[in-house]
């Protein structure tokens, strides 16, 4: 017992949680990056080409990608005209994807690191606490779509389990078999929190075994019960003129908003590539697949239609209507892998390596993963959320609008600005090139500032409908290009015309050649060397 004592004593000092910095580390303490916060170490770069295709196949087939192309035909689209918006628009985001993602390939650094070369040192924790609060609510909202998976699973084994008695009142928004199943599925998923990311690749590649041919035996079979003729191909536009100009505009935002949040931090996986060509795939893969992926959508959601009666765009509801237990049982499993494997992917590594970017000293990957799933799969309550606050959804969806200018002003800094000329030491350091003016590059703030009020009121009109915003809210359709546009251009000129000349170099970086320790014992600032100890006198403030 007095050991115990002992040992929960230990745990509620700080100092027993401090990470412990790598001789290496380019940072002037442990309060500015950690292990995992470090540039990968040519032996952890592991990811190769077939890492990268069975990662997009293991997010491309996905729940939420089935359910991709409904909102387009729910606009009054037909397949003909949702298909080509789903092309394009992830043509675009692979295009994006990969520029940003061979920043990281060849510097080997996280996107929290990355984005203070752009926005200033200070000013990237805009970005990083944006993605942290939204890697956290869409990691419990993945988790509740695990836990319907889950739900049939339990339903093809025991059909009864649907009829067992509710002990929670109505305004749980969540009966007690949704609650047991949302638990089941959290402490299935809680493992996989635990493995490195350099590990991790091996769920995707088994989720891009399994799941792919459950997709197409569900094609199958709804090809052979209801023909291309009589279903898919019966059906037609239900806009013309302006209105389908528009409509087809928002289905693209709509394709390229689905992964808007990874064209920003995809370095966080990139930096694992054994080189910078093994993640050029991105460029076929991406829209290849989501094409795919959405096609199957629509011809088993059509015919669901004639066999059901009822529009079935969720594959869960559609599984839920089949007689066949044994078909249930595998096709609910093989969604809980791909839930699984998309909510580590999009979610909870992510928010691991914000964590980590924010508080260094304390936490890691692993820690930050941890803290995501606690507060983002039980302290948000993502079932209130799913049950109430159709607004607040609707905000994280369009947060696109903040999205689209981050990934564009970080694409213009490093290819167009910069011209791939960066230095990643002081990355590291909060008194180093990059700290522009007091931490922040005023012309990231200034893109910001004009790219993102222009798509402001059709987020509003998004979110509340009643609230009126004229022709305004046109430009909610095109807010990701629009945003990106802007951003890029803005930053651009203002990088021209006012040139923050502390930060141009010949040459790239990836070494502290100022360097007399592992450490360094002088950082660089606007071209001058400073003692490392205003970095000690900064921090210890």
């Amino acid at each position: 017992m007095a050991k115990l004592s002992s040992r929960l004593a230990r745990w509620r000092k700080p100092a027993t949680w401090r990470l412990e910095p790598a001789p290496s580390t380019f940072a002037p303490s442990s309060a500015w990056s950690n292990k995992d916060m470090d540039p990968v170490p040519p032996h952890l770069q592991t990811w190769t080409t077939a890492s990268y295709i069975a990662y997009w196949i293991s997010d491309a087939t996905n729940p939420s990608n089935w359910e991709l192309a409904s909102s387009m035909i729910a606009i009054g689209l037909s397949w003909r005209q949702a298909l080509p918006a789903i092309a394009v628009g992830h043509t675009i985001i692979a295009v994006i994807m990969v520029l940003n993602g061979t920043i990281g390939a060849r510097l080997h650094v996280p996107f929290p690191v990355l984005n203070r070369s752009s926005f200033g040192f200070w000013l990237s924790y805009f970005s990083i606490i944006s993605r942290v609060v939204l890697s956290m609510f869409w990691f419990g909202i993945q988790t509740f779509t695990g836990s319907e998976c889950v739900y049939q699973m339990l339903k093809a084994i025991w059909p009864s389990i649907a009829r067992l008695p509710n002990h929670l009142p109505a305004s749980a928004n969540i009966t007690t078999v949704g609650m047991l199943c949302y638990f089941l599925y959290w402490l299935i998923q809680f493992p996989f929190l635990l493995i490195s990311p350099q590990r991790i690749r091996w769920l995707f590649v088994a989720k891009a075994v399994i799941v792919p041919p459950t997709w197409l035996a569900i094609l199958i079979w709804a090809l052979v019960k209801v023909p291309l003729h009589t279903g898919i191909l019966a059906t037609h536009a239900n806009v013309s003129g302006s209105t389908l100009s528009w409509a087809w505009l928002s289905a693209l935002n709509s394709a390229l908003g689905n992964w808007a949040t990874l064209a920003v931090n995809i370095p966080d996986f990139t930096r694992y590539a054994k080189n910078e060509r093994a993640q050029y795939i991105q460029l076929i893969i991406i829209p290849v697949l989501f094409t795919l992926c959405s096609f199957i959508g629509i011809v088993v959601t059509s015919a669901g239609i004639s066999l059901y009666g009822k529009v079935l765009w969720d594959p869960l509801r559609l599984i839920d209507q089949w007689d066949n237990r044994a078909a249930a049982f595998f096709a609910a499993f093989a969604f809980v892998l791909a839930t699984l494997g998309t909510n580590i992917s999009a979610n909870s590594l992510s928010a691991g390596n914000d964590m980590a970017a924010l508080f260094p000293r304390y936490i890691n990957i692993r820690r930050g993963q941890i803290l995501c799933a606690l507060l983002g799969g039980w302290a948000l309550c993502p079932w209130e959320i799913l049950a109430t606050a159709s607004g607040f959804l609707s905000f994280m969806s369009g947060y696109t609008v903040f999205l689209g200018p981050i990934a564009g002003i970080m694409v213009t800094d490093y290819w167009l600005v910069h011209r791939t000329k960066v230095d990643v030491p002081s990355m590291y350091r909060p008194h180093g090139r990059y700290r522009y003016k007091g931490g922040v590059n005023w012309r990231a703030a200034a893109a910001l500032l004009v790219s993102v009020p222009p798509n402001l009121p059709g987020l509003i009109n998004n979110i509340n409908p009643k609230i009126k915003v004229g022709n305004a809210a046109f430009l909610f359709d095109i807010a990701y290009l629009l945003g990106f546009t802007l951003a890029s251009s803005v930053y651009f000129i203002l990088s021209k015309l006012f040139p923050a000349s502390e930060t141009y170099l010949d040459h790239t970086i990836l070494e502290d050649e100022n360097s007399t320790g592992p450490e360094g014992s002088y950082i660089e600032s606007g071209g001058e060397k400073q003692d490392e100890k205003i970095d000690a006198y900064a921090v210890d403030a």
